[in-house]
């Protein structure tokens, strides 16, 4: 049995080996499916959720891991949407095809977290998640407004 606290709740979850990706965990044991599977390996960030505040790719970390962890995913961020990265998401129409915006929205919160009011540079260098539509110009813009109000 391995225990993890979810969205603030804590769970003992029994039956899923512990080499199981937390991805698979959180799509197919718990429910939460707004975490994204998207290369498998990594490389593109859409699986990005938070661990103890930072942010990693669920489908190359166990739940062997996280054990013990507290794990934040979309769901957990703002379940109304209310946080200021989700607002800001909202505000610059950030989302084209969609799919790897809750990646993205988890990255930039993680960053805001430790960069209150990050330059072009370290939004460039800090948010490597990939977005096959192209949407970096706004995703940009959406870091710099959400960091305004989170400086309020």
């Amino acid at each position: 049995m391995t225990t993890i606290n979810v969205n603030g709740k804590d769970l003992a979850l029994d039956d899923i080996p512990d080499d199981t990706p937390l991805l698979w965990v959180l799509r197919d044991h718990l429910g939460l499916t707004g975490t994204k599977y998207g290369c498998g390996i990594s490389q593109c960030g859409a699986c990005t959720v938070h661990v103890d505040g930072a942010a990693v790719q669920s489908c190359v970390t166990t739940l062997a891991e996280v054990a013990g962890s507290n794990v934040v995913t979309i769901e957990g961020l703002s379940p109304d949407g209310s946080h200021p990265v989700q607002k800001a998401w909202k505000e610059h129409n950030v989302p084209q095809c969609g799919y790897c915006q809750v990646g993205q929205m988890m990255m930039a919160a993680a960053m805001l977290k430790t960069n209150s009011d990050p330059t072009d540079e370290d939004i460039n260098s800090e948010m490597w998640n990939i977005c096959r539509c192209g949407t970096y110009p706004r995703i940009r813009a959406a870091i710099k407004t959400a960091a305004k109000e989170m400086q309020q």
